[in-house]
């Protein structure tokens, strides 16, 4: 016992659980738990989801269904059907081109856009081609070899992506830009020249589908190469 006062030695309970305890040098550390934090952290990070490049992309995830319906009413070829369809489809390919500006620009990329955005581009795509394969109005090889390109080439980055990343390449834009411009041809019921043209700018973009697939598989196998490459000197530079 020392005979001092409680209130002298450390004041009142409440004002201990008020005070911060001592760090490692005596000096009372002043560094306080902000209360809810982690709820305030997932509230930010949850938050973080709802911007507008996310946006675009739930957008056009909404719109595929809707495709489809104005697609497939009334038979396929109800010409006013298909000029909403068209409309569309034209919505969802302007948000794709936006949406990866907006998100890299200002930096708002996510895992949610990382998963959603490709999903998105794929299914907006396969369910145009395939509606048109169903109707009748387009090969189905044609839609066999557009989306088998983009189903291998999405396999073949996950496979070498341990190596690094294949970057997007010129020809790989003006592939989907050309892509976009023929099926958005198809969809609407065009006839005479403009028929003839759609047939032509179609071609073209199967065209560019396989060159600019074989072109990836070459990057992926350049890349898995150098990668394996690097490994090994660099395990054999830990040796020394």
């Amino acid at each position: 016992m020392t005979g001092v006062p409680a209130s002298a030695a450390g004041g009142s309970p409440s004002a201990k659980g008020a005070t911060s305890a001592p760090d490692a040098s005596g000096a009372p550390d002043d560094t306080k738990p902000v209360r809810g934090g982690k709820l305030t952290a997932a509230a930010v990070d949850q938050a973080s989801l709802w911007n507008i490049a996310n946006i675009l992309t739930m957008i056009r995830l909404v719109l595929v269904p809707g495709f489809v319906a104005l697609m497939l009413a009334d038979g396929g070829y109800d010409p006013a059907m298909r000029a909403w369809a068209w409309a569309a489809f034209a919505v969802a390919m302007i948000t794709d081109i936006f949406d990866g500006h907006l998100a890299r620009t200002y930096n708002l990329v996510t895992d949610f856009g990382k998963i959603a955005d490709p999903i998105a581009d794929k299914a907006i795509m396969g369910a145009a081609l395939i509606c048109l394969s169903g109707l009748g109005d387009l090969p189905w090889w044609v839609t066999v070899v557009i989306l088998g390109r983009e189903l291998g080439v999405t396999l073949l980055r996950f496979v070498v992506i341990r190596y690094g990343v294949i970057p997007a390449s010129r020809g790989g834009k003006l592939k989907t830009l050309t892509q976009g411009t023929a099926v958005g041809m198809y969809i609407l019921a065009l006839t005479g020249a403009l028929a003839t043209l759609r047939f032509w700018v179609m071609a073209a973009a199967v065209v560019l589908t396989v060159v600019t697939g074989l072109d990836y598989v070459r990057q992926a196998i350049v890349l898995r190469r150098q990668g394996i490459a690097a490994r090994r000197a660099a395990a054999a530079e830990a040796l020394r």
